[in-house]
């Protein structure tokens, strides 16, 4: 085995978004181009020189051979230990744990999270630090900072590492410990929750039905739901992950989860559905003929947690990101809880949550997690969901239903507009921002703009200031729409819309929320000229 210093140059376009960089697989695997990042993530968190990192990622296409230069790279540079999962696999939240619990210099998670997998789809590589969460923006400029003075890297050229087995390695001076990715997640979740309690509701004839859409989740969920808790086997479905995600697409919503949804809504439907996503950090809860939205989860949640052994002291505080559905806000004026309003992206709970000021944060990407790690969470929120089931006895419905009797309900829907015109897109946002002044007191499709903004940020713990954060126009009555530009996609630009109003009348808690937000939904419209300016008759996707 040599190290071998490579030169290069700067390529473009590897800035970090919310959850590192994601491209098409080919992209990464052109020259240099993977080897470029992770050199950058190393110059950005000043060398791995003495350094512990984590490795792990989703199991798509080119984890693998992604993993193999990572670990050949933190070899040639210096690095201690590299704690890498069986096969290079790993969830994004199991990844967050062992960063915890080994006490780590941070970790890098190879994944596109719940975007397509496969040679012609996404690949993405992100850093968490230290305290396991994603990395700041102060960290993430750095990084990007590298990528744009770049000449060289080192690697070892040495043959692939065997990742199969758990055990012990080297690579030069640097111990690979390859370890079984499952088994400290699932003591975590054991010390969260009431197992025997959900054990019995299972005994007691309570089916469910976990879809893992063939990613990481599928070898958390069959160890916890079917071999600890006595699911019967088969109750978790697409368990095995696969490269390409079985040829679908892991977002688990009602759109791309429909052999779920179906189920679900079945005249036999389990008692409880869920599924999680490519990487495992997000979730989607359904029961009986009854989806809940990701902001509706969050809320439930907030209110019933301390039904759950690990969260039985109370909550600190919750928190949530700008666009997600004010739900959880009346739970916490009402219950006496700090809440939070933070930009997109899990990155911006973490102080919150490291200086304990949150307890449960969460996202309307279907995102939820607490301070258990520094990532949202996917099969966590599917077991303090059964958790509570199990301590109250109610269906999701009776759930929803009562929830919505004491807090309200707030109607919510997010419109995705994939792949649009980049620069049709930017001049959209534009065209809102330069008419802030002059929107409020007008009418469209008979709603009244009451206010027009741009959210901004300042962190309460460190005081660091984020901008151009969405925008949001707020109509009288407490109805409002956000507008913001996606990150997380690889082609074009992904145009996202936030659509919202608040009903109090229990009489009419039931409708379909497309049909109760009608008018928000004309005035969004009206107000940013959705249609001319995307070409656009409608959403490709509505959550």
């Amino acid at each position: 085995m040599t190290i071998v210093t490579v030169q290069t140059q700067p390529i473009e376009g590897q800035k970090p978004g919310t959850s590192g960089l994601r491209k098409k697989t080919n992209v990464f695997m052109e020259p240099h181009y993977l080897e470029n990042f992770v050199q950058s993530i190393f110059t950005g968190i000043g060398g791995v020189a003495g350094k512990t990192l984590v490795l792990g990622g989703d199991g798509r296409y080119f984890n693998d051979a992604a993993a193999q230069v990572i670990l050949r790279m933190a070899a040639a540079q210096g690095c201690t230990r590299v704690i890498v999962g069986q096969g290079a696999l790993m969830s994004t939240p199991a990844a967050s744990n062992m960063i915890r619990k080994r006490g780590t210099d941070g970790g890098i998670i190879m994944s596109a999270s719940h975007n397509p997998g496969g040679p012609k789809e996404d690949f993405g590589v992100k850093f968490n630090t230290a305290n396991g969460g994603p990395a700041p923006e102060e960290v993430t400029d750095r990084i990007f900072a590298a990528t744009t003075q770049i000449t060289s890297y080192q690697i070892f050229e040495a043959p692939d590492v065997d990742l199969s087995a758990p055990g012990e390695t080297r690579l030069g001076e640097m111990v690979v410990e390859v370890v079984d990715p499952v088994t400290d997640y699932a003591e975590l979740m054991e010390s969260l929750f009431d197992f025997d309690a959900i054990a019995a509701l299972l005994r007691g004839g309570f089916r469910i039905r976990f879809d893992a859409m063939h990613a990481i989740t599928g070898p958390y969920a069959k160890a916890i739901l079917e071999d600890r808790l006595g699911a019967p086997a088969g109750s978790v479905i697409n368990a095995t992950p696969s490269p390409d995600f079985g040829g679908g697409h892991p977002d688990p919503n009602p759109i791309w989860a429909k052999e779920l949804m179906d189920a679900m809504f079945a005249t036999d439907a389990p008692d409880f559905g869920a599924a999680s996503d490519g990487d495992g950090d997000r979730n989607m809860i359904v029961g009986r003929s009854a989806y809940v939205t990701p902001s509706d989860s969050l809320a439930v949640l907030a209110a019933n947690a301390h039904l759950a052994p690990g969260y039985a002291g109370g909550l600190k505080g919750v928190a949530r990101s700008m666009p997600t559905s004010g739900a959880v806000d009346r739970v916490a004026a009402k219950r006496g809880l700090d809440c939070y309003e933070t930009p997109t992206g899990w990155k911006f709970f973490g102080n919150l949550l490291d200086a304990g000021r949150a307890t449960l944060c969460g996202e309307e990407s279907a995102g939820t997690g607490s301070d258990h790690v520094r990532e949202k969470d996917g099969l966590w929120a599917v077991l303090l969901w059964l958790n509570i089931l199990a301590s109250n006895g109610k269906s999701v419905q009776q759930m929803l239903d009562d929830h919505w009797t004491e807090f309200g309900r707030n109607y919510y829907s997010r419109h995705d507009y994939d792949g649009v015109d980049k620069a049709g897109a930017e001049a959209l946002m534009e065209s809102l921002r330069a008419r802030f002044a002059e929107l409020p007191g007008q009418v469209f499709a008979g709603k009244t703009v009451a206010s027009a903004d741009e959210f901004a940020y300042d962190d309460p713990v460190d005081g660091s200031h984020s901008a151009g954060q969405g925008i949001r126009i707020g109509f009288e009555g407490g109805a409002r729409a956000v507008f913001r530009l996606s990150g997380t996609g690889t082609v074009g630009a992904t145009l996202r819309v936030y659509l919202e109003d608040v009903c109090e009348d229990t009489t009419r808690m039931h409708r379909d929320p497309q049909e109760a937000l009608a008018d928000i939904i004309a005035a969004a419209d009206a107000i940013a000229g959705i249609r001319e300016r995307t070409g656009r008759d409608g959403p490709d996707v509505r959550t």
